[in-house]
């Protein structure tokens, strides 16, 4: 009887073992994901179906989630991904501190539910300390707390900190952080005025 069940048992674990050792698999997997999204998802409001579709990079990183992309792959798109960044057409880069809070602390737009004529938000907070008087952030980035007063303010300093605020996929290239200039969630005013934030000696950050 033992024998019995061992070789049902068995009989259930192979096909299992068998399509986890597929290598085509995860490719599989994403394309019935990506099915099931155009299937399930519906446009409402700013948030349309397009939201589905993926760049190079983002397509890149799905194919081989939950492994990075292979380094010369990674590499291709790094140097895509820091050609594509703006920079100030007037070469300044730092706004308003008190400005850029109200943006960091802000979680709102590009949703579906949120007013598409108001700005958005970045939401900092969600990821990043900033500085000792947020009691409440998240620690998926690192803190941010003393970031211009450990870094001081030379200009490649601040041109590599806008590069990583408009698409830290330059640098990390399947990063988690929202690629706020890349994708037109903030504009150059509000990205002066982040910059400003983690820059200003006055600001809260530095303090």
């Amino acid at each position: 009887m033992r024998t019995l069940i061992h070789l049902l048992l068995l009989a259930a674990i192979v096909p299992l073992v068998a399509v986890a050792a597929d290598p085509a698999h995860p490719v599989d997997r994403n394309a019935e994901a990506a099915a099931v999204m155009r299937a399930s998802f519906t446009p409402k409001g700013q948030a349309g179906m397009d939201r589905l579709h993926q760049d190079k990079t983002q397509a890149a990183c799905s194919l081989y989630a939950p492994d990075a992309p292979p380094a010369a792959v990674a590499a291709k798109l790094l140097e895509a991904n820091r050609a594509m960044v703006k920079f100030p057409a007037d070469d300044k880069y730092l706004g308003d501190w008190k400005r850029g809070q109200a943006i960091a602390e802000n979680g709102k737009g590009k949703q579906s539910s949120d007013d598409p004529s108001e700005p958005s938000g970045g939401n900092c907070y969600a990821c990043h300390q900033l500085d000792k008087q947020q009691v409440a952030y998240g620690t998926i980035g690192p803190s941010l707390y003393h970031y211009g007063k450990q870094r001081g303010h030379s200009q490649p300093v601040l041109k590599l900190a806008w590069s990583m605020i408009n698409d830290m996929k330059g640098y990390t290239v399947c990063s988690a952080m929202p690629r706020f200039g890349a994708k037109g969630i903030l504009t150059e005013q509000q990205l002066k005025d982040i910059m400003a934030l983690l820059f200003d000696p006055d600001s809260p950050v530095n303090q």
